[in-house]
């Protein structure tokens, strides 16, 4: 499976597709994605049903869009996660995952 990254946005949200193994080859991409995003929607979901593995610095980069969302008062969402992945996001920000689910502020 090809790392892909592929977005839609609107002004009030943006989607953000993750396809592959997000690990330290390509997780910079992923936060400047994340980051990106957030600078041109309020609410920022990403869908991680792709994605078949993840290190802990594709997580820190989506802990990092967590944090500036709750920062910033806006939305961020994991998408179609699976419980594997859940797991992993639960045991590094040390936040239930469901917290992280919502889009509203």
């Amino acid at each position: 499976m090809n790392n892909g990254i592929e977005k839609e946005s609107s002004a009030e949200l943006t989607l953000i597709r993750l396809r592959g193994e997000v690990d330290l080859s390509w997780s910079q991409q992923v936060r400047e994605a994340v980051l990106d995003a957030q600078k041109l929607s309020r609410k920022v979901g990403v869908v991680l049903s792709e994605v078949s593995y993840i290190d802990s610095s594709g997580i820190a980069a989506l802990v990092e869009g967590f944090q500036n969302a709750r920062t910033k008062q806006g939305g961020f969402a994991l998408v179609a996660v699976s419980t594997s992945l859940a797991t992993a996001c639960e045991s590094c920000s040390r936040r239930p995952i469901s917290d992280q689910r919502t889009l509203r502020p």
